[in-house]
């Protein structure tokens, strides 16, 4: 009882308390971020901590400090702030110590005959003396040998942890480091903290750079800007870029270095002579590359190069007949294009199909799959995303997957050391004849580098896009390049159908398209807008809209109707937007648990985003009973959905995806999660939502371009409500512009067809 009054007491006063004991045990441990619960016995007391406890064991003796919090449902614990191990003390303590379990070979018994023995001498003579321990019974040479380097390894490693700690680096990081170098890392920290990027996942420049400073490392040290122009070539990757131009990444490597060019330059040029950089000279420029995405790039252009080879030298008569039977069985008629192409996927290794809304790709590819049925031949359909593959499994009949589900992504640690990788590839090939991807204007040069390893000899792949829509997340254009180069036939359908030309969404998209003023008014049935200028009015009808008119109007829920805008920022951002739309949908509730992360509130209910490409994140689809009846891993950039659970006491919250795929994320990793009630239009590709609504009041000009209009309202199926201003309309349908890439596949392509 005096211990819940003291607790209760330092939350009242929110006094940090610095507390020494054993970890008799942990409630929850999440293995993946560190986090953790445990019991901490102390002289005085029992005390339940919370926090970061990555590296520690039960057994272990440890000094934490923290600040007592009384949980709604848990009662008093210490959320920790820093956790250091002590070496044990006293008989008592270093037996407990040994028998904990922490060392390997050392049981209860065992510990209390060493104790015995060496009474408090003991850690010293373990550490100094270890061949006295023979005289034991039980403990060998060896066994001595092993009880020594365990012992000393864990002294070792919390005497890092306290040196790491003096540069900001955290526990879990520190844990890292010591993982990665052991012992060595007291001269890299020193010396070259860069090194840490090459070798720890989570060290970006920035962070290495921070360690530099308080190392003392000069800022024009060869280490540092050799660093900075490769994490600035890295960051290049982010906006799609696959390369730069030397003189643009001398500029921003510049901006972010603060260092005179011409040093600059020189570490460029050490770096293309240790390989580390691969520069080209193409166009007029020198262009630079990171190795990796090069390789890519080249490897890519060779597979289309051998795919391509692949040819059906069938009769042009036989095959038309068979066109001829599937158009009767289907009940359909193909105009000229759609004909064509299907007759060219049936002729060539490899062909794309591409044309916008309404221009009948749909019903071509189900042609293309009666036929290749007909062949006697497997087809297997795929799309860059679960939304992506759900819409092309209901347009055709036939299962689609996701990319990285068809080729079967992996996780856990390969044989040869690889965290992440595809079980399908080169060795082992999918097993199908025909292949068709949906979507590609998605996809990235690695993802689609990865699919062409895993296209088994012989067989035909069909790409299938909208060439119009914004490029993929990921660094390249691959779509596009491919077009532009000319490698393989391609269908442009451009034929707008009867029953597609009364949707005014599909009839404004290629007018907007093709930079012709649209109608903007109430009139239409699924193209709505309304001219609004104030913030307020437009937070206060796009509330209405979502909750009150448009779900009866689509035969939707409201969660099912998506807010897209072209900005993260401003009070028309992803940001603001989240935080007006939140408190209306999904309001605070008594009966709904949330977690405050940053500047943003979790709660049970709402509708999130992944926001970067996480290969080992863990999901599972559950069953009757909760029994699992799949499991893989893999989550990406731009999947949606919505918080089933969040469990403090466990440190985690639970998000249910597409296709019942459940995946817990740890308090830890929150960042790679945001609220998607809004969300930019560029993470919208391969969605399709009943209704869409976007807010377009001005903003810079470079986001308010002609394609990511199109990319809008080419997302929603039955209604388009734009809320804001008529002139900031017809500025993005004018502004053709578009963010530039630099991209070398096509190039790639052009010497691989040459040669």
């Amino acid at each position: 009882m005096l211990g819940l009054i003291r607790v209760q007491a330092f939350v009242m006063i929110k006094i940090m308390d610095k507390l020494s004991g054993v970890i008799d045990h942990f409630l929850y441990r999440n293995e993946t971020n560190g986090y953790g619960v445990m019991e901490l016995t102390t002289e005085d007391d029992d005390v339940i901590c919370v926090g970061t406890l990555t590296g520690f064991d039960e057994g272990e003796m440890v000094e934490v400090t923290g600040e007592y919090v009384i949980h709604p449902t848990y009662g008093p614990q210490l959320k920790l702030e820093t956790v250091r191990a002590i070496l044990p003390t006293g008989i008592i303590g270093i037996e407990r110590y040994l028998s904990s379990g922490i060392i390997k070979g050392v049981g209860p018994k065992m510990a209390k005959r060493i104790v015995n023995e060496f009474g408090e001498d003991t850690l010293k003579v373990i550490e100094e003396e270890p061949e006295r321990l023979v005289k034991i019974k039980g403990i060998s040479e060896r066994i001595a040998q092993s009880i020594c380097e365990q012992v000393v390894g864990k002294k070792e490693q919390q005497d890092a942890l306290i040196f790491l700690a003096q540069y900001g680096i955290s526990q879990t990081l520190s844990i890292k480091i010591y993982e990665a170098f052991g012992n060595l890392l007291y001269g890299i920290i020193k010396d070259n903290p860069y090194k840490i990027i090459e070798e720890v996942d989570g060290v970006g420049f920035k962070k290495a750079d921070e360690i530099a400073r308080k190392a003392g490392i000069r800022i024009d040290s060869e280490f540092r800007i050799q660093s900075g122009v490769v994490y600035t070539l890295s960051q290049a990757m982010n906006d799609g870029h696959t390369f730069l131009p030397k003189g643009e990444l001398v500029e921003r490597s510049a901006d972010l270095l603060k260092v005179e060019v011409s040093d600059i330059e020189v570490q460029i040029t050490n770096l293309i002579m240790d390989k580390k950089l691969i520069a080209k000279q193409e166009n007029d420029s020198t262009n630079c590359y990171i190795p990796f995405l090069y390789h890519q790039e080249l490897a890519v252009a060779s597979m289309i190069r051998d795919i391509g080879s692949v040819d059906n030298l069938s009769d042009e008569k036989y095959l038309s007949r068979r066109i001829d039977k599937v158009e009767k069985e289907l009940g359909i008629t193909l105009d000229e294009m759609q004909r064509k192409a299907v007759l060219l996927s049936m002729q060539s290794g490899i062909m794309i199909i591409t044309g916008g809304p309404g221009t009948g790709k749909t019903t071509t590819i189900n042609a293309i799959i009666r036929c290749i049925e007909q062949e006697g031949l497997d087809v297997m359909l795929a799309a860059p995303t679960g939304r992506a593959a759900k819409r092309m499994t209901e347009a055709t009949g036939y299962e689609a997957k996701t990319v990285h589900r068809m080729l079967e992504l992996n996780g856990s640690i390969s044989e040869n050391g690889r965290s992440v990788y595809f079980e399908r590839n080169s060795e082992n090939p999918l097993e199908a004849d025909v292949f068709i991807v949906d979507e590609m204007s998605m996809i990235d040069i690695q993802l689609f580098n990865a699919l062409l390893k895993a296209i088994p000899a012989g067989a035909r792949l069909i790409l299938v896009g909208d060439v119009n829509q914004l490029p993929s997340v990921g660094p390249g254009q691959v779509l596009r390049d491919l077009i532009s180069s000319g490698c393989c036939p391609t269908v442009i359908l451009k034929h707008i159908f009867r029953q597609a030309e009364k949707s005014d969404i599909v009839t404004n998209a290629h007018k907007i398209n093709r930079g012709e003023e649209i109608r903007l008014d109430t009139n239409s049935k699924d193209f709505l807008f309304l001219e609004r200028n104030n913030i307020d009015v437009i937070y206060k009808h796009m509330v209405q809209l979502i909750t009150e008119k448009l779900p009866d109007y689509v035969e939707a829920s409201p969660s099912q109707i998506q807010v897209l805008t072209p900005t993260h920022l401003g009070p028309l951002g992803v940001e603001a937007l989240n935080r007006v739309l939140q408190n209306y949908i999904n309001p605070q509730d008594p009966k709904k648990r949330e977690k405050e992360f940053g500047d943003c509130i979790f709660r049970e209910g709402d509708k999130v985003m992944q926001t970067k490409n996480n290969y080992s994140l863990e999901w599972e689809i559950t069953g009757r009973n909760n029994i699992v009846i799949d499991k893989g891993s893999g989550v990406f950039n731009g999947d949606v959905g919505t918080i089933i659970q969040i469990q403090p006491s466990e440190g985690f919250i639970c998000v249910e995806y597409d296709e019942r795929r459940k995946v817990r994320y740890g308090f830890d990793g929150l960042d790679e999660l945001e609220l998607a009630y809004a969300i930019t239009i560029h993470k919208s590709q391969g969605s399709e939502y009943p209704a869409v609504i976007m807010p377009l009041l001005g903003g810079p000009k470079p986001l308010l371009t002609r394609n990511l209009l199109y990319t809008g309202v080419t997302r929603a199926k039955r209604c388009v409500m734009i809320l804001g201003s008529r002139d900031t309309v017809n500025t993005m349908i004018r502004n053709e512009s578009e963010k530039k890439r630099y991209t070398g596949l096509y190039m790639r392509i052009k010497e691989v067809m040459n040669a």
